[in-house]
């Protein structure tokens, strides 16, 4: 096994973003907020084309506070993805409310709209119409807003899209982030871009803006000493962090197309790979955060658990994909409309190396060991 292990994802910086966290420190702004947060949150509303964006510790504390902002609370409803990291399930549950769980496309995992339309029929037929519908953009696509928009639109359900994995992605000429009532991002560490820890709510909806920045700063009233006439929370991004994003937001464009050379280079090698071929079909509006294959036992004499132990003892980190909410022990007993996609997803996808810090010398050999271990 190499010394030099080949990791999925790890964090691209360099020194440009070296030169705006220390300008941050050595103006004196070190606890949060302060200018480069301000200057973070206007570039990412030119960036997506929004009005308003919050710069805050996390994605989940961004999809939270989004989910309170639309009024989502106990009692309610809330559609979403079954095929998604934890975090998405998690805010629905911070909020009181409940998580229903929608099956996926096949072809790109990400909801399924003619699942989604049944579960809203059905939930409305039951009395319990939901407070809002979650998409989840997997792995760098987006979901297909095209059918979602206008569909939520018809029962009157307000979208909040998890866009934490497809900033810089588009949707039918739109940029990831501008759909719904309002979007979220995550810049966690193994994201297309980083700011350490951190995430992001976009929306061109003022109010839900505003309640999303008060509620992040522990809802203090504006008083010279410490009001609250709500509860709030500490969530919002330092201004040290959004120094190192407002340096990756300038580089996102560079470290997408690495990406996206990763993924021709994988898509061409998997034409010589029986049973192996790209996970999501086209990408031309993708933003290529995360390469995965889908496995075709009948096809591959290895299955995506052979493969992904075989690549683990060569030295390289592959992992399978999202392991759908509703499978989860934690949320196996909360409502769902499935059909088996994504257990299927789950079961035959491999997400392979797909960092934009990876160099050509490690893509390479990814590939080479992938040609070896399916007998190529």
């Amino acid at each position: 096994m190499s010394n030099d292990r080949i990791l999925m994802s790890t964090p691209d910086v360099g020194d440009l973003e070296e030169q705006y966290v220390v300008s941050a420190i050595r103006s004196g702004w070190i606890a949060p907020l302060g200018p480069d947060v301000d200057a973070f949150e206007a570039e990412m509303t030119e960036r997506i084309g929004v009005k308003h964006a919050v710069a805050l510790a996390s994605g989940t504390a961004a999809l939270h506070l989004g989910l309170l902002a639309l009024g989502v609370g106990k009692g309610d409803i809330v559609v979403t993805s079954t095929m998604t990291f934890a975090a998405t399930a998690n805010a629905i549950v911070y909020t009181g409310a409940t998580p229903y769980f929608v099956d996926s496309d096949p072809l790109t995992g990400n909801m399924d709209p003619d699942l989604l339309e049944s579960a809203l029929v059905d939930l409305e037929r039951a009395g319990t119409p939901p407070a809002a519908v979650m998409p989840v953009d997997l792995l760098g696509k987006t979901a297909d807003y095209t059918r979602i928009e206008p569909l939520c639109a018809s029962h009157d359900v307000p979208i909040l899209c998890d866009a934490a994995e497809s900033l810089g992605a588009f949707h039918a000429g739109r940029p990831a982030g501008s759909f719904g009532r309002a979007s979220v991002f995550s810049f966690n560490g193994n994201k297309v871009m980083t700011t350490s820890g951190g995430g992001m709510f976009v929306t061109d909806d003022e109010n839900l803006a505003h309640q999303v920045r008060y509620l992040s700063t522990q809802a203090r009233q504006p008083e010279v000493h410490y009001e609250h006439t709500d509860i709030g929370y500490n969530y919002r991004m330092s201004n040290i962090l959004a120094a190192l994003g407002r340096a990756q937001l300038l580089r996102l464009n560079e470290m997408m197309e690495r990406r996206r050379t990763w993924r021709r280079g994988y898509r061409e090698a998997c034409q010589t790979m029986p049973g192996l071929e790209i996970f999501g079909g086209a990408d031309n509006e993708d933003n290529c955060w995360l390469t995965s294959v889908v496995i075709d036992p009948r096809r591959s004499k290895l299955t995506a658990e052979d493969l992904q132990m075989a690549l683990h003892d060569q030295g390289i980190e592959a992992r399978p994909l999202w392991k759908p909410m509703h499978l989860q022990p934690v949320f196996r007993n909360y409502p769902s409309l499935i059909n088996g996609s994504s257990e299927g997803l789950f079961k035959s996808g491999l997400t392979l190396p797909s960092g934009s810090s990876m160099s050509n010398q490690q893509f390479e050999r990814v590939v080479d060991v992938l040609l070896e271990l399916t007998g190529q």
